[in-house]
């Protein structure tokens, strides 16, 4: 007698049993937010409920951190120092101590907030745009301050200032080119000019007054040297950026 076929019989084949096990399927193991999204495909890949908002709480927490807060601290010594500058006309050796304490926490204030800012991971873009004003107004106070009162030439205050203002201008100008960097002539060319301001808010008499001016001497030289360089280096960037942009042209059209 021929053998009756297993599928005939009623038995199960082999490919009936694989069918009846691709049928059981074991649950997600992700918990109930993988199952809701395995039910609805339009939630697939969508971020939690609130993440976005606790992103942004996030961002904007970040704005507090000590990078700046020493900024904004900067910014609130400058009307303190213009009124400790001028207090009783100017000229009493007490006040004009005090300002240029005031003066002194500014620009150790200016050394640090930046460096922590870079080492911690705590740069934001309030930082990028409050620190350089908060570094051009306590300078360009102390220079009017000064000079208002006598004790410095305007050429000097001009010649400092238009330079400052100038360079930042030409950063925005080519920062679409790219990011001029902050050479170690720069970063001399700050530090001479804090200390010869400095020197200059005090009431010094004798040799101190005379060293001053060389201090100050140097600090315009810089001043002039270091920004002619940012110039050169912005014309090189800008060639570099539109011979780049012309070649990536030909390349697309090729």
């Amino acid at each position: 007698m021929t053998g009756v076929p297993a599928s005939a019989a009623g038995g199960s084949s082999p490919a009936s049993a694989a069918r009846a096990d691709e049928k059981t399927v074991a649950a997600p193991s992700g918990g109930s937010a993988d199952v809701a999204a395995s039910a609805d495909p339009e939630c697939a890949g969508r971020p939690p409920r609130g993440a976005k908002l606790a992103a942004a709480a996030v961002n904007q927490a970040s704005v507090w951190n000590i990078a700046n807060f020493l900024t904004m601290l900067r910014l609130v010594l400058v009307p303190g120092f213009v009124a400790l500058m001028l207090a009783d006309g100017g000229y009493d050796p007490a006040w004009r101590s005090l300002a240029w304490a005031a003066f002194a926490i500014a620009m150790i204030t200016d050394l640090f907030d930046g460096h922590l800012a870079r080492a911690y991971n705590l740069v934001t873009d309030f930082g990028k745009i409050a620190d350089p004003i908060a570094d051009k107004a306590i300078m360009g106070a102390a220079l009017i301050c000064l000079s208002s009162l006598g004790d410095l030439p305007w050429w000097v205050t001009i010649v400092i200032l238009g330079r400052e203002l100038g360079i930042t201008l030409l950063r925005f100008l080519v920062i679409r080119y790219g990011v001029i960097p902050a050479s170690r002539g720069g970063k001399l060319k700050t530090l001479t000019q804090g200390v010869a301001v400095g020197m200059y808010v005090l009431a010094l008499t004798g040799w101190l007054a005379t060293l001053r001016w060389w201090v100050m001497a140097a600090a315009v030289v810089l001043t002039v040297v270091t920004g002619l360089d940012y110039v050169r280096q912005a014309i090189v960037l800008r060639r570099q950026g539109i011979a780049e942009r012309k070649a990536a042209l030909e390349e697309t059209e090729a």
